[in-house]
């Protein structure tokens, strides 16, 4: 406004500049209509008398600094990222975190697993017979085996176009993303098994020791654990609820078949499912949290037998805790592995 009202040009009356500089291009000065092309001709010959040079010295300047630029994007586009891989992590926790609360501890969820608990406990009230207390550590192994999956499983594809926008931009890498998720996902996920596993244990009637009951929870977890990450690869795999939902059921119900409590003398060519199947493995150490190879139950009037014979201990057999534990970490790395893979194809240009 200073360099117009150096030449003879201001406004007669307080306005706003967009609205004078329209005025003056368009002809209109101090409420006087002049040619557009004349005022056009003054202003051309006042660029060239006081600014001519005066910008070409700064648009020498100007395409300095984009060289300076330039070296600096070839730079950016070397390293990509603005931020570090740290940054990125701890921000997506904190927005995870905002976001998961809600979703693991909603109402329904909470309500559902605290009623089945409940119910269950009633059932097996200080359950004395060994069948039916085998049938509950089965029920709990199938009910944790299969609850996750089915939570987990919606994660990535309702997160789909979130994650494809995000990637596309360059907001942060996919390795922070997955580490965030999977980092908040743990104690979340964990909280109500706890809950529930107190509750089932102590109504139940399973053995009232403490080191027993440490064994049979942390056994529990590790099911939830593995269990979530079939849940997240086969979301990660399909991105399609429905269809993701219906290769759950198939899955889970073949798993919770060859889990050795229903069939016990399986053909041996599909003998194979149960040592893919992670109900198997959690059903084996429950059995081993609760029983050792010398422990004897009542199997008729003033007869007692080894708890080892029982026909489904004998199949999933009392030994081998360490190979299971050890078969059931190599599911949780490979399930979780197989979603990162999957998830690369997201937010990627053709």
């Amino acid at each position: 406004m200073d360099y117009f009202s150096s030449l003879g040009h201001s406004p007669s009356v307080a306005m706003n500049p967009a609205d004078f500089l329209l005025d003056l291009a368009n002809g209109i000065q101090c409420d006087e209509v002049q040619s557009s092309e004349a005022v056009k001709e003054e202003l051309v010959s006042a660029y060239n008398l006081h600014l001519r040079e005066k910008i070409k010295e700064e648009m020498r300047g100007n395409d300095e600094e984009e060289k300076r630029v330039e070296k600096k994007k070839g730079f950016m586009k070397s390293n990509k990222w603005n931020t570090t891989w740290w940054d990125q992590f701890t921000v997506l926790i904190r927005r995870d975190l905002k976001e998961r609360r809600h979703e693991a501890f909603s109402t329904l969820t909470v309500c559902q697993v605290l009623a089945m608990s409940l119910l269950c406990g009633a059932l097996w009230f200080k359950s004395k017979s060994l069948e039916d207390q085998i049938g509950l550590l089965f029920f709990m192994t199938g009910f944790w085996g299969a609850f996750p999956l089915f939570t987990a499983m919606s994660t990535f594809p309702m997160e789909r176009m979130m994650l494809r926008k995000e990637r596309s931009s360059g907001m942060y890498r996919l390795s922070s993303y997955f580490m965030a998720r999977i980092v908040v996902d743990l104690p979340m996920e964990l909280i109500l098994p706890c809950v529930s596993t107190v509750i089932v244990y102590w109504m139940g009637g399973l053995k009232p020791v403490a080191a027993n009951f440490f064994m049979n929870l942390g056994f529990i977890l590790v099911c939830v654990l593995v269990t979530q990450g079939l849940g997240l690869a086969l979301g990660a795999v399909i991105m399609d609820i429905q269809k993701a939902a219906v290769l759950a059921s198939v899955i889970t119900l073949a798993f919770t078949l060859a889990g050795g409590f229903y069939v016990q003398h399986v053909p041996s060519f599909i003998t194979w499912i149960k040592y893919l199947s992670s109900i198997f493995y959690t059903f084996k150490l429950l059995l081993a949290s609760q029983y050792k190879e010398d422990d004897v139950y009542e199997c008729g009037p003033k007869r007692t037998c080894r708890v080892a014979d029982f026909p489904v201990v004998k199949l999933a057999g009392l030994d081998h805790q360490g190979l299971a534990l050890g078969v059931m970490f190599l599911m949780f790395i490979f399930y979780r592995l197989v979603a990162y893979i999957a998830l690369m194809r997201v937010g990627v240009g053709k």
